[in-house]
C-alpha cells in the first residue's frame, strides 16, 4: 500500500546534498566575514573599499550572503530536493553577477577574483544538474 506522501530518498547519501550544504555554509561564512571584517571581505571579493563609508555596503552584502546560505538549510534538512534544486539554481545569478561586477570594475586582468566567482558559478551549475537529476 502506498501512502499519499512518498518517502524521500534524497538526502545525506547524495553528493548534491553535501555540495549544496557546503556551499550554503561557505556563503554564510563569507557573509559573516563581510559583517565582522568588511574591509577584508571586500579585498577577498575583489573590489576593496575606497573610503570608510563603503563598509556599510559591505555589511549589506554580508546580509545578502547570509540569507543566500540560510534559505537553503531548511530545504536541505527537510530533504526537499525539488525546492532545493530550484532555489539553488536561481541563486547561480549571484556568482555570475559578482563575476560581472568584478570584470566591469577591474577588467580581465583580475584573473584571481574572476576565477573565484566564475568557478563558483560553474560548480553551482554542475550541482544544479545533479539536484534535478532523477534516478
Amino acid at each position: 500500500m502506498e501512502t499519499p506522501i512518498k518517502q524521500q530518498t534524497w538526502g545525506t547519501r547524495s553528493v548534491s546534498y553535501w555540495i549544496t550544504f557546503v556551499l550554503a555554509l561557505g556563503i554564510i561564512f563569507i557573509g559573516l566575514r563581510f559583517i565582522l571584517q568588511p574591509y577584508d571581505g571586500a579585498v577577498g571579493y575583489g573590489i576593496p573599499f575606497s573610503n570608510e563609508y563603503d563598509a556599510a555596503y559591505g555589511k549589506i552584502k554580508g546580509i545578502r550572503d547570509i540569507f543566500s546560505g540560510i534559505v537553503l538549510l531548511p530545504l536541505l534538512f527537510m530533504r526537499m530536493r525539488n525546492a532545493t534544486a530550484w532555489v539553488f539554481t536561481m541563486s547561480i545569478l549571484v556568482p555570475v553577477g559578482d563575476f560581472l561586477v568584478v570584470y566591469t570594475t577591474n577588467g580581465a586582468g583580475d584573473l584571481e577574483h574572476l576565477l573565484i566567482h566564475g568557478i563558483t558559478a560553474l560548480v553551482m551549475v554542475a550541482n544544479s544538474f545533479l539536484l534535478f537529476r532523477t534516478k
